[in-house]
């Protein structure tokens, strides 16, 4: 037994406008709802896609500094393809080759790799690069950065190591309190790039009633697809009696698809990396359920869900489509120019790896 009704609208997502379930549906039949936009974006498409063709051009191992992407099956799928993933360059053996994750790394993180001789191909995501370069250029006009963010995340780190003595860290509408700034005049808000919409602007009202001449960044720093994600689960939270967001727990974005759609209206809501860990008593008087995925979640994890779901009852697919996604980013330049000089091709080009589902990620 198989999940059914999946549009080719859905599936190539072609389309940017909002898909509604049927209105005439059975009140008692089993549905799902599926989230569109979801899985991986942009930025961390290409993270793995480096992994992938530095092990296919340079041979394994390739170390990784952190996780290449906050998922569990695509860091143990990359290990068993010939990647090392470590906590800090020291643990590198000079001269080796060592990939940054996509959420970005602090300055003297590049300098620890020179003083090594490390080979270095930099993955962080554009849209967190261009968020270090605004706390730069602020920095650089003396302004106080007030940096909204989780303490401890690795882009927080990154960022916040760009300009230690202008940023102050913002945890949350909570924090507010305890912000002080030298001048209320020149100050500006960053943000991580996949904090909850809501919450985040919450946390920028409450600092503006404390400093109304507080700036904002040039542009979102919250990235489209960490938008785009919450959208889709707004839309939807209202008729779900579940949602279920596949995801690791220590991916922020995912973490905050279940509380948008808890917030939103759906009655409970759980974080799961794979279909074996939903507790069918969560499926218990339930009629529909929400399904959607983190931005670093490859799409054959959300096919292992629709599968457990089918196979008890929940045939129906019903897509919400709430935009359209096409950004594609280039590979980082240091494993392009290396790509060429082998003669290979320098473009996004997925690894088929295993034919069996565990070996899929993309």
């Amino acid at each position: 037994m198989g999940f059914r009704g999946l549009s080719p609208t859905m599936e190539g997502m072609t389309t940017s406008t909002t898909s509604t379930p049927d209105t005439e549906a059975r009140q008692d039949a089993k549905r799902v709802l599926l989230a569109a936009p979801r899985g991986y974006c942009a930025g961390v498409d290409r993270a793995v896609v480096a992994v992938e063709r530095a092990l296919e051009l340079y041979g394994p191992p390739v170390y990784v500094r952190k996780q290449i992407v906050h998922n569990k099956h695509v860091v143990s799928t990359l290990e068993k393809r010939g990647a090392i993933f470590v906590e800090e360059t020291d643990q590198v053996p000079e001269g080796a080759t060592v990939v940054f994750s996509a959420h970005g790394v602090a300055p003297v993180v590049h300098d620890e790799a020179k003083a090594r001789t490390l080979k270095t191909i930099d993955a962080t995501c554009p849209l967190v690069t261009k968020v270090h370069r605004e706390a730069v250029r602020f920095a650089s006009d003396d302004y106080d950065i007030l940096l909204i963010g989780h303490e401890g995340h690795e882009e927080v780190v990154g960022t916040s190591g760009e300009a230690p003595e202008n940023i102050t860290l913002v945890e949350g509408p909570d924090d507010v309190d305890n912000v002080e700034v030298r001048d209320p005049d020149k100050v500006v808000w960053l943000s991580q790039t996949t904090l909850s919409v809501d919450e985040t602007m919450e946390t920028v009202r409450r600092l503006k009633e404390r400093s109304p001449n507080l700036q904002s960044p040039p542009s979102d720093d919250i990235c489209y697809a960490t938008q785009n994600r919450q959208t889709a689960v707004k839309q939807m939270a209202t008729d779900c009696d579940l949602m279920l967001v596949v995801g690791s727990r220590n991916s922020s974005n995912s973490v905050r698809l279940v509380e948008v759609a808890i917030e939103h209206g759906a009655r409970d809501g759980h974080l799961v990396d794979y279909a074996d860990e939903i507790d069918d008593t969560w499926l218990e008087g339930v009629r529909t359920v929400g399904v959607t995925s983190g931005a670093s979640v490859p799409e054959i994890l959300v096919r292992g869900v629709l599968d457990y779901l089918a196979e008890r009852g929940f045939e129906d697919v019903h897509p919400i489509t709430a935009a359209e996604e096409s950004l594609l980013f280039a590979l980082p330049n240091e494993l392009r120019k290396d790509l060429k000089a082998a003669g290979m091709s320098d473009k996004m080009k997925h690894d088929a790896g295993s034919t069996t589902d565990a070996g899929q990620l993309h």
